[in-house]
């Protein structure tokens, strides 16, 4: 291959020893360093193009050091101090003039940034101890703003809302989380998040476009499968027993998804002769035995069926 001055790539390494005796080395707009004397060309120059970042340890490696500004209020906080930057103390008329500009600052900003810096922290801390992607996190903030904006939260609890916000963007992305998970996380009521999502899923999700999918057993067999230990053969092997299941009339609605494929699990541990008990499946998946004991009747009756 040659590059646009007619020299080949291969000629690279040893370029520096043909040049001329009084080079002038400048990039050009394609990035390659070219003596202007003799028109050597000594390779290219690749400003600000990193290489990507694939893995979760590589985007934090990759992370810059620069403060990054909030998206909402203002850059900068002035606080009631009495002592400057450098610990020196503040006169009398600095320290009123300063007292006076906080006061005024905080009169600017309206309840929506006030807002804004009480649940983003929570939305935060929520996600990084749930492991959520970075994308589901911003959906969930997309939803928080408009609740915010159409003044939702007057009267109700911030913590029920940008928890609601949270499993809504799970629901949207059919990310295997539970709510259980989440309301335990969240230290809130059930209660209280159960209204707020019923709030989300009425008067939010509509005009943004998003559709809230009922959570699905197929993601839910994967992940109780990988905390159980099962082999990759009992996981597909329990998917398969849940599509030939709903084929031959397996009726889903109205059925705990974990309860379906913590059962579907169950059978196929036992049909590849795994031992798992029905107390350690039934824990995994936050329901009870008799639930577990009862889906799997259900299921194994339409298998058998012919």
């Amino acid at each position: 291959m040659t590059t646009p001055y007619g020299l080949n790539f291969d000629d690279f390494d040893d370029a520096s020893n043909d040049c001329c005796t009084t080079p002038n080395v400048t990039i050009t707009d394609d990035g390659f360093r070219v003596c202007q004397n003799c028109g050597l060309v000594f390779g290219q120059e690749f400003v600000s193009s990193e290489r990507r970042a694939y893995t979760a340890d590589e985007v934090k490696n990759r992370r810059r050091t620069e403060p990054r500004w909030r998206s909402y209020g203002p850059r900068t906080v002035i606080g009631i101090s009495k002592t400057d930057c450098k610990g020196a103390t503040l006169d009398s008329k600095r320290a009123q003039l300063f007292s006076r500009l906080s006061k005024i600052q905080g009169s600017l900003i309206n309840s929506i940034e006030r807002n804004f810096w009480e649940s983003k922290p929570k939305l935060m801390s929520l996600c990084q101890k749930l492991q959520i992607p970075q994308f589901i996190e911003e959906s969930a903030w997309k939803i928080y703003s408009q609740v915010a904006r159409q003044k939702l939260t007057m009267g109700r609890s911030i913590e029920s809302f940008v928890t609601a916000s949270l499993y809504a963007a799970i629901r949207i992305h059919n990310f295997p989380r539970l709510l259980e998970e989440i309301v335990e996380v969240a230290l809130i009521p059930l209660r209280s998040v159960h209204r707020s999502l019923g709030l989300i899923v009425r008067l939010i999700l509509p005009p943004m476009g998003f559709k809230y999918k009922p959570i699905s057993p197929n993601p839910l067999i994967y992940r109780f499968g990988a905390e159980l230990g099962l082999t990759i053969t009992t996981q597909k092997d329990a998917y398969s027993i849940l599509q030939t299941a709903s084929k031959r009339g397996l009726k889903r609605m109205g059925k705990d998804p974990k309860g379906i494929a913590a059962a579907v699990l169950y059978l196929a541990a036992k049909q590849n002769g795994e031992r798992k008990t029905q107390t350690q499946i039934a824990n995994i998946a936050r329901i009870t035995e008799v639930t577990l004991r009862t889906r799997a009747k259900q299921i194994r009756g339409h298998i058998l069926v012919r």
